[in-house]
């Protein structure tokens, strides 16, 4: 069956309201993966667990949420991308305020399940339908509103989280979801409601259902609980990790040789797809890294409170705001590779410049870093986006892009886990070498405890103060160490990008407003 001809853009408000009800139904479900970070210890002392069972609010979230995913392409063609989004935004609202009315850790967790699941295809189906809202030649402009909001509310969501935990109390962390939640679906659904996609009556894939769910399900938890049980040292990680590992390739056989696959793995058979979710994909694991590891460093081991290291990394949206709409509306103009280019150089600069951190810099020398990180920031998914969806069919649109959203999102809990240990390893690591030269045969040692011991302290305290000292050099070596990693990532996918074929300069991204073939 030919795809039918996709509705005309939108024109005038109309391509305003919508084009800020989706942005904003994708900032708000994307705030919520990070806003509940900072809250943890709030929400845990409320229902009476420990922080770390209090971690199962994440985890419970970002499982069902990498599920439900990429099964937006099937919902998309079964029963069309306008009903699928709205509802999703509909449900999304309920299961916020069941989280915010939660009096105990298994009912926040099983609503937090449920918000994950109907969550899934909010994200793939509003980068769809912004698409299908613009002219071709304004395609890019519209991937880059698209992608202020995924980047932006990651950074966001921390800070809005403690203030809300500080100044209110946890719920309201799910609670303002309501409001803005019911006027982004009122909005949507005035607009698209005569847009609908077409359908297709397919045949439900059960078998790569469950498949999808064991190896998901598995590989999340794995991340979630590897840090806390040490790793492949736990038989309980080690049989995750077969799960997952054993599940996935009996997906992809699976998936590959059904005639109606739940998640339509051929379109990474085509080359600028493939290259495009792949450095988006690895792009976005080291960045989500930077965006958890740094404010961790700072208030861990620099003694800087939530709201200020918050702030000092919030700069990153400056130039990611105003450069966005500027390099979307050229882009059409010139080669996408060329922009990613752009990204990953300035990604890999900043970086460098974070590895030259010491205990004892200024707020300046983080904010600086992370103000023109804008500029890596607006130029990163759009051609990258471009370039995924350059060889794709309108028709294919939901689909790819739930699958492509599928394994960002993997990527980025994957780099969030892996980094996270990295280096908390490299820490332990540095702390264990200090410690050796800790002596009374080491002069410099032994004069820096005198000079403590001048000063009246007890030998105890003056041993405990000079390992935290250890403790923050450690620390910072350890993050330097990643931030030199993240350098040379950010490097080699500079090259990435130019495996994926040329795109002819003004015949702009191929969109949902595009006929099929």
């Amino acid at each position: 069956m030919s795809a039918p001809l996709s509705h005309p853009p939108l024109e005038g408000g109309q391509r305003v309201l919508a084009t800020f009800a989706l942005a904003f139904a994708t900032f708000m479900n994307v705030l919520d993966t990070t806003i509940a970070n900072v809250s943890l210890p709030a929400i845990a002392g409320d229902v009476g667990v420990s922080p770390n069972q209090g971690t199962w609010v994440i985890t419970s979230f970002a499982v069902a949420n990498a599920i439900s995913v990429p099964l937006t392409g099937w919902l998309a063609q079964r029963f069309g991308q306008v009903r699928v989004f709205v509802l999703s935004l509909l449900l999304f609202v309920l299961a916020s305020w069941l989280c915010g009315l939660s009096s105990s850790l298994e009912m926040l967790i099983g609503f937090r399940v449920f918000q994950g699941l109907v969550a899934g295809p909010m994200v793939p189906l509003s980068q769809a339908l912004m698409l299908q809202s613009y002219p071709r030649a304004k395609a890019g402009t519209a991937l880059a509103i698209w992608s202020i909001t995924t980047l932006v509310a990651p950074v966001l969501g921390p800070i809005l989280g403690g203030w809300i935990s500080d100044n209110l109390s946890w719920p309201w962390i799910f609670f303002i979801n309501i409001p803005t939640g019911l006027l982004a679906t009122w909005l949507c659904w005035r607009i698209f409601r005569h847009r609908e996609s077409h359908t297709v009556r397919r045949p439900v894939d059960y078998v790569g259902l469950g498949l999808l769910v064991i190896w998901v399900g598995a590989l999340q938890l794995m991340l979630d609980r590897g840090k806390e049980l040490d790793w492949f040292n736990s038989s309980e990680i080690v049989t995750l990790a077969v799960v997952a590992f054993v599940g996935f390739c009996v997906f992809i056989a699976w998936e590959l040789t059904d005639e109606h696959p739940i998640v339509e793995l051929r379109y990474f058979a085509q080359r600028n797809f493939l290259v495009g979710t792949l450095a988006a994909s690895l792009g976005f694991c080291v960045f989500f890294g930077n965006v958890v590891i740094l404010p961790l460093w700072m208030q861990q081991f620099l003694g800087y409170t939530s709201t200020w290291s918050g702030l000092a990394t919030a700069p990153v949206g400056i130039l990611a705001i105003v450069l966005s709409p500027l390099i979307g509306k050229n882009l059409h103009r010139t080669d996408p590779r060329k922009i990613a280019s752009i990204a990953f150089i300035v990604f890999a600069l900043t970086s460098f410049m974070r590895a030259n951190f010491t205990p004892d810099m200024t707020i300046f020398d983080v904010i600086l870093p992370q103000f023109l990180q804008g500029i890596a920031t607006a130029c990163f998914f759009v051609p990258l986006v471009s370039i995924s969806l350059s060889s794709l069919k309108p028709h294919e649109i939901a689909a790819a892009t739930g699958v492509s959203n599928f394994v960002r999102i993997t990527a980025a809990a994957f780099g969030t886990s892996a980094f996270t240990t990295l280096w908390e390893r490299r820490s332990v690591l540095h702390h264990a070498q200090f410690s050796e030269a800790i002596s009374v045969y080491n002069p410099v040692a032994q004069t820096a405890l005198d000079n403590l011991g001048a000063q009246g302290m007890p030998l105890d305290q003056r041993l405990a103060l000079l390992n935290r000292s250890i403790d923050v050099q450690s620390a910072t070596l350890g993050a330097v160490e990643f931030f030199w990693l993240s350098g040379c990532i950010y490097g080699a996918l500079t090259l990435v990008v130019w495996f994926a074929h040329p795109r002819t300069p003004g015949s702009g991204p191929r969109g949902p407003a595009v006929a099929a073939d």
